[in-house]
């Protein structure tokens, strides 16, 4: 869902996500992000494989700075919000903050800075107007 500038994304948190304490093991984390951050391009009109196929571009993971506030658990229901914080010619910074649905605790926040690169060279390109004209206003 889409608010303003603001992609919220739910996920449910599975046997396989969580470590031998039976809370989320902080890498999936990261992967819960990725997931809401490519769930926010498909909400814009974007599929990576077409981004691949017709412009030749992929985002690339640069940055990532992150805080574990609290664990998430097995079957815990969760919210990814992610609203782009700074965008600049060849990347976008997103802040994602995953918070459980049932008493709205923050649980983890971070940010990740994308880079759109050329497949063939891997270096960074800008992002493609059609990209730029879709994305919402950065608050």
């Amino acid at each position: 869902m889409t608010t303003g500038a603001e992609f919220s994304w739910s996920i449910r948190v599975y046997y396989e996500d969580t470590d031998s304490g039976g809370v989320v093991y902080y890498a999936n984390y990261l992967k819960f992000m990725e997931r809401a951050r490519s769930e926010w391009l498909r909400s814009l009109g974007f599929e990576q494989d077409r981004l691949l196929q017709q412009e030749g571009i992929v985002f690339a993971v640069r940055r990532v700075a992150i805080d574990f506030r609290h664990p998430a658990r097995f079957n815990d229901s969760l919210l990814v919000n992610s609203r782009i914080k700074q965008l600049r010619k060849a990347s976008l910074t997103f802040h994602q903050q995953i918070v459980r649905k049932g008493d709205r605790k923050l649980l983890v926040s971070g940010d990740v800075q994308v880079a759109c690169i050329a497949q063939q060279s891997f270096r960074p390109v800008s992002i493609p107007p059609i990209m730029l004209s879709r994305i919402p206003d950065v608050v």
